[in-house]
């Protein structure tokens, strides 16, 4: 097989004040036993030194935007046009605080040359703290059938870095959703699944970093977009009742759990204030 026939990676990093862990995030993918890779860095409005971190590595393209949010950096990341376009048919979002495993790339490459029907193919994870030791880390299930199902009734997908997408598939998904933003890895899965097959190929290719400033620490922006998501999916459930009962469980999983950080925080005029009621799902 010749160079231009191995398919290239495009490993896309937004980053948002955090070049303390941006460093970590580029070297990972620098040490992937998979050797044929780009690097973009979206610097999304940062006031650290986000792009100084990236431009110390030759290997990374960095794109610098006004704070535009998660969602909006990686479709920036994904835009195939212009003086930073990026190449790869298969396409790797990475949190700027996560880390690939070595074998990230090899894995999610060799599972989609497998399954060539699928839209994205997926892996498991490892936790790690603030300084990159080791934690507990949650069991993960490897689903093998109807995935769109399974995603409505809960995200078992932990966080974009273990997924492997084809770019090609974003023809038709029209990439992130930008009003969802936190969950918004969550709403594209579900999109995909319902047109496409997913696939699982179960090794553990990522270190999600677990720290004081992670996203999901943020209650009222996790409970604004977890509703949204939820939301986002009323027009295709609908007249569809296992699908439905599915969301529906689910996002009241989620409800229930962000009400009890809210108590935490004494702030039930907030919490009323974000839209749950009038999500009919939950």
């Amino acid at each position: 097989m010749s160079v231009s026939e191995i398919p290239l990676v495009t490993v896309i990093i937004p980053c948002h004040n955090q070049a303390h862990f941006l460093g970590d995030a580029i070297e990972s993918v620098l040490r992937q036993t998979y050797s044929r890779f780009e690097i973009i860095v979206v610097d999304d409005g940062s006031t650290d030194t986000t792009s100084e971190v990236a431009l110390c590595h030759p290997e990374v393209r960095c794109i610098k935007q006004q704070n535009q949010g998660l969602s909006a950096a990686r479709n920036i990341g994904l835009c195939n046009i212009g003086l930073y376009r990026s190449n790869g048919s298969h396409l790797v979002f990475l949190d700027s605080d996560d880390r690939l495993l070595p074998n990230a790339l090899e894995a999610g490459v060799s599972c989609l040359d497998c399954h060539p029907g699928c839209a994205f193919v997926y892996g498991h994870l490892k936790v790690i703290a603030s300084d990159g030791s080791p934690m507990a880390s949650p069991e993960q299930v490897c689903v093998d059938k109807d995935h769109c199902l399974e995603l409505l009734r809960r995200d078992y997908i932990w966080t974009s870095g273990v997924v492997m997408y084809r770019r090609n598939v974003f023809e038709s998904v029209l990439g992130f959703d930008t009003l969802i933003d936190a969950c918004a890895d969550c709403d594209l899965n579900n999109r995909m699944g319902r047109d496409w097959p997913v696939h699982c190929h179960g090794q553990v290719i990522l270190e999600y970093r677990k720290h004081s400033t992670n996203m999901t620490k943020n209650s009222t922006f996790m409970l604004k977009t977890a509703m949204a998501a939820c939301r986002s999916q009323l027009k295709y459930v609908k007249g569809k009742k296992q699908y439905a009962e599915a969301s529906r469980r689910e996002r009241g999983t989620r409800k229930n759990t962000l009400v009890v950080a809210y108590s935490q925080k004494r702030a039930p005029i907030l919490f009323r204030a974000s839209g749950v009621r009038r999500c009919r799902l939950c």
